[in-house]
C-alpha cells in the first residue's frame, strides 16, 4: 500500500500567524528598562508596532527591513513555503515599499521529517520571491522540534512613499484587500473536517502577493497602511487607532469574509488564537457581542490583506489601483475622533 501523505500541520502546536505571541504577553516581552540607542536615521522602529523597520539612506531613499516566520498553516510543503514567503514579503508592501532580496529562515525536525520535504518548502519560498521579482539569496537553518519557515526581507522606497500604521486621519475610510476567515479554515483543516472541495480556498488567498502596497505608497490620499495577520482585523485596526489617536466604526455586514468560513464557524471551528486575541482587546470594542462577530473579527489571519486608511474622496482611485494588482479593496468602515480612548464600534 502507498504511504500515507505527510500532513505538516500535525507536526506543530500552532498554525501560521496564529502562532504569534499574544498581544498582552508581547507587551511584556518588549518592555525594557534599557536606554535605547538613538539613531536619527531610523524612521520607523518597533515602538509603533508597525510592519517593518525603515532606515533613511539619504538622497530621499529609505531601506525597509523585516522578518517573519511561522509553523505550517497547510499540509503541503510547497504551499507552506509559498505562503510563508508571501506573508513575509507583505510587510514590505505594507510599508509602501518594493522588496529587493530575501534570505530564508528554516527550522526542521530532521529526525521526524525527510529533508526532501524541507527542499519543497524552500522551493515554495523561491516561487513567491520569483513572483515578487526578487531572489532568495541565502538563509539559515536549524534542527528544531517543530518545522517553521519564513524570510528576512530587505526592501526600499522613496522616503515620501513610506506608509506607517500610525498616521491615519479622522474621516478616512477603511478598506481591506482580502477576506477574513483564514484562521477558521486552517482550524477546520487541522481537525480533519475541511471538505476536499474547500482545501484550496485558503491557499489561494494566502499565496496572493500584496503588491498593491508599493503602488499605494505613491498615493498621498493613502494616509496609513498595514496588513492583517495574527492579531486579526480588530487587533491590527486597534494599532492604527491607538497610534493615530482615533476611533473607528465598522459595518460588520460589509467586512469581507470567506463564505465557507462561516460554515465551519457554525460547526465550532474556533481558532485558539481568536479567543486569545479577543481576550486581549475586548474592552476596547463595542458591538461585537455575538460569537460570530467575536470569532470572525478576532480571527488570526496568515498572509492577510492590506488594511488601508484613505481619504474618502479618493476611495474609488484606491480601489482601482488595487484592482490593477489583482485585489479587490472593499470599504467596511471609517475613522473618527477619539472619544475617551481608542475604541472600535461594530455596527
Amino acid at each position: 500500500m502507498p504511504a500515507e501523505p505527510i500532513r505538516l500541520t500535525q507536526y506543530s502546536h500552532g498554525a501560521g500567524c496564529g502562532c504569534k505571541i499574544a498581544p498582552a504577553v508581547l507587551e511584556q516581552v518588549l518592555k525594557s528598562e534599557m536606554t535605547s540607542f538613538a539613531d536619527p536615521r531610523l524612521l520607523v522602529g518597533y515602538g509603533t508596532k508597525d510592519d517593518a523597520a525603515v532606515y533613511d539612506l539619504g538622497n530621499g531613499r529609505a531601506l525597509i527591513s523585516t522578518t517573519d516566520f511561522f509553523s505550517p498553516i497547510v499540509d503541503d510543503a510547497y504551499d507552506f513555503g509559498r505562503i510563508a514567503a508571501t506573508n513575509a514579503l507583505s510587510d514590505v508592501y505594507a510599508m509602501g515599499g518594493t522588496p529587493l532580496l530575501a534570505i530564508a529562515v528554516l527550522g526542521w525536525p530532521v529526525e521526524k521529517l525527510p529533508a526532501e520535504l524541507a527542499a519543497r518548502v524552500l522551493d515554495g519560498g523561491r516561487a513567491a520571491c520569483h513572483e515578487a521579482g526578487i531572489v532568495l539569496a541565502g538563509g539559515h537553518s536549524i534542527d528544531a522540534p517543530e518545522p517553521f519557515f519564513g524570510l528576512a526581507v530587505t526592501g526600499e522606497a522613496p522616503v515620501a512613499h513610506i506608509k506607517r500604521n500610525d498616521t491615519a486621519r479622522a474621516g478616512d475610510v477603511l478598506l481591506l484587500t482580502k477576506p477574513i476567515g483564514l484562521g477558521i479554515l486552517a482550524t477546520a483543516m487541522k481537525r480533519g473536517s475541511l471538505k476536499p472541495e474547500h482545501a484550496g480556498i485558503g491557499t489561494r488567498i494566502m499565496a496572493q502577493l500584496n503588491k498593491a502596497g508599493a503602488a499605494l505608497g505613491a498615493m498621498p490620499c493613502v494616509h496609513a497602511l498595514t496588513d492583517v495577520t495574527g492579531f486579526g482585523l480588530l487587533g491590527h485596526l486597534l494599532e492604527v487607532c491607538e497610534g493615530s489617536g482615533l476611533g473607528a466604526e465598522i459595518d460588520f455586514d460589509r467586512v469581507p469574509v470567506i463564505p465557507e468560513a462561516r460554515t465551519y464557524l457554525e460547526l465550532g471551528a474556533y481558532p485558539d488564537g481568536s479567543f486569545r486575541n479577543w481576550k486581549a482587546y475586548a474592552e476596547k470594542v463595542e458591538g461585537a457581542s455575538s460569537m460570530e462577530r467575536m470569532m470572525l473579527l478576532s480571527d488570526p489571519q496568515t498572509s492577510g490583506g492590506l488594511l488601508i486608511a484613505a481619504l474618502a474622496e479618493e476611495v474609488n482611485e484606491v480601489a482601482a489601483i488595487c484592482a490593477r494588482h489583482g485585489q479587490e479593496a472593499l470599504v467596511f468602515g471609517a475613522l473618527g475622533p477619539n472619544s475617551g480612548g481608542a475604541r472600535i464600534l461594530v455596527r
